[in-house]
């Protein structure tokens, strides 16, 4: 590790998983609810209901039993089969890294320690893996392993555990306004993703950037540092 660009902001970087570095393909599954008469979302709106998807991502039910309670959710609108296919299209999309995100997070990382902590299900390894990832990150602190989730204060505190840095010292990375208010009120500088350049700017020098630029898009307790 090279040592860290002098004023920085933090001394860590705890980094959500999906919609910063993994996104989802959700065509084929539009394609169905198409077909089915749905509304382009339906399936989405019920399998990411807090009731449905909190005990997938708490790891207390198993990836199929997910898709049983969506189906059961849609059947009287599409009929058994169809609800069934369409739970199995949700939790079968197909998805890809953001390179770009990716290569920003692997140069912060030469700086700092990096942390993924993520609402993620039993199956996160293996989706790293699939990914490419499992060398990206010095710890993954997953809700399904630590039975807590986003926007819950204890998996922040785990995760700046996992990276030995005092939470006040951590720059936090997501794209849920919940989640980045939890981190904020913790004392970590905040970074609401919604596309690369967010991530370029908050990490300035650690990802090769001008360390005046981080400022832009770095917010700690929603003030600017």
């Amino acid at each position: 590790m090279t040592p860290a660009p002098a004023g920085r902001a933090f001394d860590a970087v705890l980094c959500d998983l999906d919609n910063v570095i993994r996104f989802y393909d959700t065509a084929p599954l539009a394609a169905l609810e198409r077909a089915a008469g749905l509304p382009e979302g339906t399936t989405t709106d019920i399998g990411y209901a807090p009731e449905i998807d909190l005990p997938l991502l708490l790891g207390r039910i198993t990836p199929d039993a997910w898709v049983e309670s969506i189906a059961a959710g849609l059947t009287e609108r599409v009929g058994t089969e169809r609800a069934h296919e369409l739970g199995r299209a949700l939790a079968d999309a197909p998805f890809r890294a953001d390179e770009e995100a990716v290569s920003l997070l692997r140069r912060a990382r030469t700086h700092v320690p990096l942390v993924l902590v993520t609402n993620a299900t039993l199956q996160l390894d293996a989706d790293l893996a699939l990914l490419g990832l499992t060398d990206l990150a010095d710890a993954v602190v997953s809700s399904a392993v630590e039975r807590v989730a986003k926007p819950d204060p204890a998996i922040y505190r785990i995760a700046a555990e996992r990276a030995g840095v005092p939470v006040e010292r951590c720059l936090f990375v997501d794209d849920r306004q919940e989640n980045i208010d939890a981190a904020a009120a913790l004392g970590m500088a905040t970074v609401l993703y919604r596309e690369p350049d967010d991530l370029r700017r908050a990490l300035g020098p650690c990802a090769g950037e001008a360390a005046g630029d981080a400022a832009v898009a770095v917010q700690r307790a929603g003030r600017e540092p």
